[in-house]
């Protein structure tokens, strides 16, 4: 492993490490089938590098203050989120070898994408298609509504051809129950969609047909209208006609071969792999529920890395004298000086210039102790000081306290967090056991590196041109 780290860089390496991973130091490792970006193998799953990266410009990464592209934090996320990958794999497989595929609910909710996404692909490419919008139309318009002191430019022209297309997609919407229903003779039971009747109706009664044998029962609508105010039969009759276009396009879709078809096939396999592996986690997790005394027990083992201690936002000033330090204290104090301009041009803290003395949250046990002792010790909007430690003199203001949190298992808010930190460290452990006991890892070290590294690089010939453009 030491020679893998060496390789592969300090960073990304004792990431490796860190993850418990077998590495296969050599691209043979990996078979002629997988995709030339498969980065990991978890048992018979891959793991590409195009996988990491769509995580992370996925809908879920989106606000959390991503590094930029070509630095290592950016890497360092990469490792991070193919360790996770790594572990949703390994719930997979579990899953599968228990049969949690098998559960009717869970074949329930892939069948209900599966039908969601047929019916939105043949939307997308036999109903509604492409929309084009010609450069004869684009200045038809132009012409038609705007002033004829108004000069045509291209964006003008791009804003008319996306208001053109997004009203020819309106319109092919509204046309939508006319195509589908085209050659589709559809008749509605009106008398079974009283409400006065619902109590006596069976499931298997027949509200509607269509095409030569389709039909829509009772029971069927009445899970249509579940959570909709339908109390009258015109709303009833609307909602089995969305119910009715629903199951045509679906049987159009079905002719057309859509479950062929290359992006159904994908989105439907990934919907099933990753509701398997939330099913499976959510039951793992009821199963591994702790007891009240596990709770408190956990919590006191652990409270150190539960709570949040007591943090402080401070002003200093630091000085190689305590004659020094009195003298400063004192002409701030008499109003001579400002903390801001003492700190700037008295403090011996290097970066005191930059940030005239403002130290930011320190929490409380984090820095030297007498130093600690004294701060904590003040109370808010007093100069205090000086006092000594092996920086200097330092004189210190408090600028705002933050009590410590999660420091009482009595607490509702402290209970629930180590409850889930329990809970989360049992899960981590049983996924470890997977990697070990069950199914192997190996992740391909060269073929990672050389992305990792690719990334970098271009990321200082950005930068080197960003820099060449600035000067």
């Amino acid at each position: 492993m030491k020679g893998i780290i060496g390789r592969m860089g300090s960073w990304a390496g004792a990431a490796c490490l860190a993850l418990g991973l077998v590495t296969a130091p050599s691209l043979r490792a990996a078979t002629a089938r997988e995709p030339a970006d498969t980065i990991a193998r978890v048992g018979d799953q891959i793991i590409r590098f195009s996988d990491i990266e769509r995580m992370i410009n996925s809908s879920t990464m989106v606000g959390i203050g991503l590094p930029p592209p070509g630095t290592r934090e950016r890497n360092t996320l990469r490792i991070t989120l193919l360790d996770k990958a790594i572990s949703a794999n390994l719930l997979y497989l579990d899953a599968l070898d228990q049969k949690v595929d098998q559960r009717p609910a869970f074949r329930r909710d892939v069948q209900r994408f599966a039908e969601a996404m047929m019916r939105s692909i043949y939307r997308q490419k036999y109903l509604i298609g492409e929309i084009r919008v010609s450069d004869e139309e684009v200045l038809d318009y132009f012409h038609k509504h705007m002033d004829k002191d108004t000069p045509f430019t291209s964006t003008l022209g791009e804003a008319i051809r996306a208001r053109l297309r997004k009203a020819r997609y309106l319109e092919r919407q509204r046309q939508l129950r006319r195509l589908i229903r085209a050659g589709v003779e559809v008749s509605i039971e009106m008398d079974q969609l009283d409400p006065a009747g619902d109590d006596a109706r069976p499931d298997d009664a027949v509200v509607a047909r269509y095409a030569s044998d389709g039909k829509v029962t009772w029971k069927a609508l009445r899970a249509a209208l579940a959570g909709k105010k339908a109390d009258d039969v015109s709303a009833r009759v609307r909602i089995l006609d969305r119910l009715i276009d629903d199951r045509l396009l679906l049987m159009h879709a079905r002719a057309a071969g859509i479950e062929k078809d290359p992006l159904y096939r994908a989105r439907v396999d990934e919907f099933r792999k990753v509701r398997l592996i939330n099913l499976h986690r959510t039951e793992l997790v009821q199963r591994m529920q702790p007891t009240d005394a596990e709770v408190r027990a956990f919590y006191r083992e652990h409270r150190k890395e539960i709570m949040l201690p007591e943090a402080r936002k401070i002003q200093m000033v630091v000085l190689r004298t305590r004659k020094e330090a009195e003298e400063i204290k004192r002409r701030i104090e008499s109003g001579e000086l400002t903390l801001y301009q003492a700190a700037r041009d008295y403090s011996i803290d290097p970066n005191a210039k930059k940030t005239l003395g403002e130290m930011g949250w320190v929490a409380k046990g984090t820095g030297f102790p007498e130093l600690d002792r004294f701060t904590f010790s003040l109370e808010k909007g007093v100069l205090g000081g000086p006092v000594h430690s092996p920086a200097g003199w330092h004189l210190v203001k408090v600028l705002d306290i933050r009590p410590a949190a999660f420091d009482d298992i009595e607490d509702p808010a402290t209970f629930r967090k180590a409850r889930r930190l329990l809970i989360h460290r049992r899960l981590a452990a049983y996924v470890v056991e997977l990697r070990k006991k069950k199914y192997p890892v190996t992740v391909y070290e060269d073929r990672l590196r050389r992305f990792l590294e690719e990334d970098l690089q271009k990321g200082k010939q950005q930068e080197a041109t960003g820099a060449a453009a600035a000067s």
